[in-house]
């Protein structure tokens, strides 16, 4: 069942209209092409990123984890059969069996709900225009921005799946994870140790479980204790997360192996090093990252569909 909407229109449906009157202007426009580009939705939908922008602002000023939780949406969406949306589809048995509730996900992937705002803005704007797939790498992207870090060109124009993988979402990146397992993991999606040491990289803000940290909750907290994954500025999006790393303080074992991992010293550790030392580069080399991992495996063209609902699939009517 959809979480109850926190939509606000003051903000995304001030910009939906707004939208909606430019594309109207304009005499309407169909987004098409294969290939992922900047200027995909330019004629189709010409405010869809100002549209993201004002919701995720909005939901920003009564949960202030929810750049961070955004985020983390995108790379667990891509990290399982592509950057195709399949995430937010909730159970609709026996066709979905939705990935929300793997073990990586469960009681911890948040801001469905921001979401659905999202979406519901596009539809009023820009209505079957805009897919789920590319509202995660839209809000991936704003929410950095938002937290004071980088900005970056977000390519466009990916489509929704129709299927979920629960088994690949089975096999997320853990934060119990050894350095050579996270390796592997992000070789099988055409990431390098460069890409996972600049992606961890967004572990500089957000909080996390007490239950997956190195301390492991410390006497008499619940497992379901929150806390900072950078205790120095844990609501900026900056370098810091690296010099916590130099300290031996980081939050979780998947990130501190970066450093003690047997392969480490010759593949992982050098860039922790450079990372921490010039905030510039890191930035640079996220915002690469975050590019290259929103192109695997996405449906393009006439594959996967437009989803009017990011929680289920279209129903085709015979």
């Amino acid at each position: 069942m959809a979480a109850a909407s926190s939509f606000s229109p003051s903000l995304g449906l001030l910009a939906a209209a707004h939208c909606a009157l430019l594309l109207a202007l304009a005499g309407g426009a169909s987004a098409g092409g294969a290939a992922l580009s900047a200027t995909f939705y330019d004629a189709s939908c010409p405010c869809a990123h100002d549209v993201v922008r004002r919701v995720i602002q909005d939901a920003r000023v009564s949960d202030p984890r929810i750049p961070a939780s955004l985020i983390r949406l995108h790379f667990h969406d891509c990290f399982v059969q592509g950057c195709d949306g399949s995430l937010l589809l909730d159970d609709d048995l026996p066709v979905i069996q939705t990935e929300k509730t793997v073990l990586a996900n469960n009681n911890s992937a948040r801001g469905f709900p921001v979401v659905d705002d999202i979406k519901t803005a596009l539809e009023h704007a820009c209505p079957g225009i805009v897919s789920c797939a590319d509202i995660l790498a839209l809000a991936a992207e704003i929410s950095v921005e938002l937290a004071g870090g980088p900005r970056w060109s977000v390519l466009l124009g990916r489509r929704d799946g129709t299927t979920t993988n629960v088994q690949s979402a089975n096999n997320l990146p853990s934060p119990f994870d050894e350095l050579e397992a996270l390796q592997e993991k992000f070789r099988n999606v055409n990431l390098d140790s460069t890409d996972l040491v600049a992606l961890q990289g967004a572990h500089t803000f957000g909080k996390v479980q007490c239950q997956f940290t190195r301390e492991n909750c410390t006497a008499g907290q619940p497992e379901g204790t929150l806390e900072d994954l950078d205790r120095v500025t844990p609501n900026l999006f900056d370098n810091k997360y690296y010099g916590n790393l130099l300290e031996g303080s980081t939050q979780l074992r998947s990130d501190q192996v970066m450093l003690s991992g047997a392969a480490a010293a010759a593949t992982t550790a050098p860039v922790v090093h450079w990372f921490a030392g010039d905030q510039q580069d890191f930035f640079r080399n996220f915002a690469a990252s975050m590019i290259k991992m929103g192109n695997i495996s996405p449906l393009t063209g006439s594959d996967g569909e437009i989803r009017k609902n990011c929680r289920r699939v279209n129903r085709k009517v015979y």
